[in-house]
């Protein structure tokens, strides 16, 4: 009785589990990607993350493909599993939509890995875009990427403060940030208290970006007020309200 009831909590388990929007099976990998429902109501948003993540599921296949060929001892246990997960952090203005796109990658290294980038969305345009059309000027060392770049490190050491990690709160950890839009972190807009608005923009760190791995993901949170003097019309336009209570442990 025991037994039966045991198998059936599996088997329940295993029926409630997601199935992948794509995936790849075989003797070198196990790879999936999914898509959450929000992402799905959206027929070019999803087809642009599903040709994207459809990409990165050929390129690891072929790579543990070519390393299995090479090394096949590392493959006695398995091949190597893969996931990638997209999702919708904000929707601003009812056209720019935030996501979030986390990696989880295990190779049989000493550790498994993770990644994590975003992706900024014009529902108007269907297309990806960057946080340029909000700034008056976002050139390498210009007043814009300065200032974002100064907020961004004020942010970390205080999220640093909160962990007990001080101790990694140095230039060494964070030299790798520039004020440039491709090295300051991924960016997403933050959802606002005032509905339609953005607080301000998150930037999200892997493990191993802004501290060593056992710290794990960071993410960075600016506000929009610190921003104000270099925004357009557009980023006038969209940004308002606070950071809702909460978002700081759900952007993690």
């Amino acid at each position: 009785m025991t037994i039966a009831f045991a198998l059936l909590t599996i088997n329940s388990s295993r029926a409630a589990d997601p199935k992948p929007d794509a995936a790849i099976k075989n003797k070198s990998i196990e790879a999936r990607v999914f898509l959450d429902d929000k992402i799905k109501a959206d027929a070019a948003l999803a087809a642009d993350c599903l040709t994207e993540g459809k990409k990165w599921l050929d390129k690891n296949a072929a790579e543990a493909a070519a390393s299995r060929k090479e090394d096949p001892q590392f493959f006695k246990d398995g091949g190597w599993d893969f996931e990638r997960k997209y999702s919708i952090r904000s929707v601003v203005a009812d056209r720019y939509v935030s996501l979030l796109r986390n990696d989880y990658m295990d190779t049989h290294g000493a550790h498994p890995n993770s990644d994590v980038n975003t992706i900024l969305w014009d529902k108007a345009e269907n297309k990806r875009i960057s946080i340029r059309p909000f700034f008056t000027e976002t050139a390498d060392n210009g007043p814009t990427l300065k200032a974002m770049v100064k907020a961004v490190i004020a942010s970390l050491k205080i999220e640093k403060k909160k962990r007990g990690t001080s101790e990694t709160a140095t230039d060494e950890w964070f030299k790798e940030l520039a004020p440039s839009l491709l090295k300051i972190g991924a960016v997403t807009l933050a959802p606002s208290t005032e509905a339609g608005k953005s607080s301000g923009l998150t930037f999200h760190y892997p493990p191993y970006a802004v501290g060593p791995y056992a710290e794990g993901e960071y993410v960075a949170f600016v506000p929009w007020e610190t921003l104000k003097p270099y925004l357009t019309l557009e980023g006038a336009r969209i940004f308002g309200g606070t950071r809702p209570k909460g978002d700081e442990d759900e952007a993690q």
